[in-house]
């Protein structure tokens, strides 16, 4: 396959509830396995003004880091792929080659809503000097997600490659403000794309976090002493680590019992498991679910989230990227300092988990890219990696003035 960018595509993303940072989690056997998914489309009754920023009250590293999942019992399995299915149809909706877009009527409607949307999630350019102001006399700390966000989302996941000058406008910001990717890629993958070692690096969704060295962290049972391509020594942060054997066994599962669904694709990434079937007929997408849970079902310390035409093997453990914001804020000495401000820039439903951090937290700005309206917990949005990229140089420009202007 062609590693060719698919631009008409975005990837699509659901607002996390109140409940999803719980410790625990009770799946009785009359229940449907967690699935996280893609909402229905937005329609202006939702939309409202958001609230500005709070003063910072600071947060905490949870240590409790594992839930609690009984034994799913084998009855249920053919209730639990029928919701995969119904979560694999509700997260990805048609692409936007396939939509008929000589349909005014419908095209205006779209315009609308995206206007009406724009009210309480404004565009991170046009609202520059409001995310700016606050942070006069602060640092500003950077985290970005990769798929959709540094890169177009492509095909083949293989062939996420970021342009040049998106490199080179991440590799400039770096040099003003700390910066880390946090991605639902291998840590070794995404550092494969984006190959600047001025980064942090966060893989499988924060599952995988090498940062500096801190010596608070010694003691950190998933913590070890490692060293980065350049020999550097670093800290290696691992909380699911005693899950690789099962992913690796997963992994192998999944590549056996997919093999036979043309256009199915199943990626290692490293503490979790990825089934893309974007290029999979849409009427095998039930094979697709059912094959998924003929694996899982005897994993009962591993579950499921959706994305946009993939599905994802997690650990059953209480972190994400919101919980790899705050460990790596306080890995780079930045955490509980008021003259810190975060800034987070993602597209993907796992994102929102940094997005509520930053939210609940009166500490930062979440910033969702995205082209169609999506309820979300981000401050501003942007519309694709086009104008992350501007957004970033913005930032640079910025940062160079304030440095003379104060000079």
């Amino acid at each position: 396959m062609d590693c060719l960018p698919n631009n008409s595509d975005n990837k699509t993303l659901k607002s996390l509830s109140s409940d999803r940072r719980l410790d625990s989690m009770d799946l009785k056997s009359n229940h449907t396995a967690l699935v996280l998914a893609d909402p229905a489309p937005l329609n202006k009754s939702t939309l409202r003004v958001s609230s500005g920023l709070l003063p910072y009250s600071g947060a905490t590293l949870s240590q409790n880091l594992f839930l609690t999942v009984p034994t799913m019992k084998a009855g249920i399995l053919d209730i639990r792929a029928s919701n995969c299915l119904d979560s694999m149809e509700s997260s990805s909706p048609p692409d936007k080659k396939s939509r008929d877009f000589n349909n005014d009527l419908e095209s205006t409607d779209t315009d609308v809503a995206y206007c009406a949307w724009l009210l309480k999630y404004p565009s991170a350019l046009a609202s520059f000097d409001q995310i700016t102001n606050p942070a006069k006399g602060k640092r500003i700390a950077l985290f970005l997600d990769y798929d959709g966000t540094l890169s177009p989302i492509v095909d083949n996941p293989d062939c996420a490659f970021m342009s040049n000058d998106m490199r080179a406008a991440v590799k400039n910001v770096a040099q003003f403000f700390p910066t880390a990717i946090i991605s639902g890629r291998s840590r070794d993958k995404v550092y494969e794309f984006v190959g600047l070692s001025e980064l942090n690096y966060a893989g499988s969704h924060g599952m995988d976090i090498m940062g500096p060295v801190r010596q608070s962290f010694d003691d950190h049972s998933n913590c070890i002493r490692s060293t980065d391509n350049q020999g550097k020594e670093v800290n290696l942060f691992q909380p699911a680590s005693e899950f690789l054997p099962m992913i690796d066994e997963v992994f192998n599962s999944l590549i056996n019992n997919t093999k036979d669904i043309r256009g199915a694709k199943v990626e290692n990434n490293k503490f979790c498991v990825s089934v893309h079937y974007r290029n999979v007929d849409e009427k095998d997408w039930t094979v697709v679910a059912q094959r998924v849970h003929d694996v899982i079902r005897n994993y009962p310390r591993l579950r499921l989230t959706h994305g946009r035409k993939v599905v994802e093997v997690r650990p059953v453990i209480n972190w994400d990227k919101g919980k790899a914001v705050t460990f790596l804020l306080e890995s780079l000495g930045l955490s509980n300092c008021e003259d810190v401000l975060p800034i987070y820039v993602g597209d993907d439903q796992t994102d929102e988990d940094a997005f509520k951090v930053l939210r609940e937290g009166n500490c930062g700005y979440g910033i969702l890219v995205s082209s169609v309206p999506k309820e979300s917990n981000a401050f501003f949005s942007l519309k694709d990696p086009q104008e992350v990229m501007e957004f970033l140089k913005s930032l640079v420009v910025w940062k160079k003035t304030s440095t003379l202007c104060n000079k």
